[in-house]
């Protein structure tokens, strides 16, 4: 690409980012450890989302080294509702390794900021850039967007072998003398300007360079893989009551919702109603014997990559005697300490609901 042409389109965005940027709380600080932790939290999680989240956690771990010190289910519960809660787990582990190996401060080089848990290219790129000044461009959706309509780019944007298509463009174009600027610059041309259907070229400072534009093909980029269908689970689960104390379970640290307490339950098989379901997988998560007393709701819930629709039962334990399979933890509780416990965003849905119903 031609040094005008770069130079150009680096003037255009810069100062239409300069006069449109949002107000958002991770801009107004220099701290790694701050700009960090909203990396992590937006991925995969819209801005407005994340503000209070954000301001939350802050709040409880202001500094890496008190997040390294806190256990991990006092991360859960301040991450509880934000979903993907690898990042929460990845991001803890992440702490105490730099305050172990680093001595409390946030790498500064690429090697070992991707060998920290939970940082790919992404964050690693956003991190150095940002917060240290250091040429890497950030790849998010919103800027394969930008950098699909700037240059006619065929590579499908959701195939992971496109990255590299897409990372040669960014590597060229990025500004090297204020790469952190100019990355937040273009994922905030792609949030509020480029957006996927629609996009406001009007009020694009890179409309006049734009081919998509220039070609009338802004709504045929970025080319996509057409997404498989989203299968659907139906679930069971259980509020298992014994002396006015309802039950919960634990799961693994690992995998989906790993470290989050929930109310036992699990996968419907073929031709099994709800209810036998229920009763089935209680007793072979926690070796319960349980009864079913009444139906409470039925709850749906999208994950990344399926969906659930959960039916919710209040049940009676026949039995005290527990013997986990599954479940790496359990404990009984008044309805008054939930709060007190990170639970998935599935068994929030109903919590209004039981509260209504045992309060009766």
């Amino acid at each position: 690409m031609e040094p005008n042409f770069i130079q150009k389109m680096h003037c255009a965005l810069l100062k239409w980012y300069d006069h449109n940027q949002r107000a958002l709380p991770w801009r107004e600080t220099n701290d790694p450890y701050a700009i960090w932790a909203s990396e992590v939290m937006l991925q995969q999680t819209q801005v407005n989302t994340v503000i209070p989240y954000y301001g939350r956690f802050l709040k409880q771990f202001p500094t890496i080294h008190a997040l390294a010190e806190a256990d991990l289910q006092a991360v859960l519960k301040v991450w509880e509702g934000l979903g993907y809660y690898s990042r929460a787990r990845n991001f803890h582990r992440a702490a105490k390794l730099v305050v172990e190996a680093h001595e409390g401060t946030v790498p500064d080089n690429w090697i070992s900021l991707r060998r920290l848990p939970g940082i790919g290219d992404y964050i690693a790129a956003a991190v150095l850039s940002i917060a240290f000044n250091q040429p890497y461009a950030v790849i998010d959706g919103n800027v394969k967007r930008v950098l699909a309509r700037f240059f006619l780019i065929d590579a499908p944007a959701n195939k992971t072998s496109s990255h590299r298509t897409f990372k040669g463009y960014a590597d060229q174009l990025l500004h090297m003398d204020e790469p952190g600027t100019y990355n937040q610059a273009m994922m905030e041309l792609g949030a509020r300007i480029c957006s996927p259907r629609t996009p406001l070229c009007n009020a694009c400072p890179l409309q006049p360079q734009c081919k998509a534009y220039l070609s009338d093909a802004t709504e045929t980029y970025p080319r996509r893989i057409k997404a498989k269908t989203t299968p659907v689970h139906n679930i069971a689960t259980g509020v298992v009551v014994h002396l006015g104390r309802i039950l919960l379970t634990r799961r693994m640290n690992d995998g989906l919702l790993g470290g989050l307490w929930e109310f036992p339950g699990g996968k419907l098989k073929a031709g099994e109603t709800p209810e036998k379901a229920c009763v089935r997988e209680i007793h072979e998560e926690t070796g319960l014997s349980i009864v079913v007393r009444e139906y409470l709701t039925r709850v749906k819930h999208a994950y990344t990559h399926f969906k659930i629709i959960m039916d919710v039962f209040i049940c009676e334990a026949l039995s005290t005697e527990i013997v986990l399979d599954g479940p790496v933890d359990y404990c009984w509780i008044t309805l008054n300490e939930i709060d007190h416990y990170p639970l998935p965003k599935a068994n929030h849905k109903f919590l209004h609901l039981l509260k209504e119903e045992m309060l009766k």
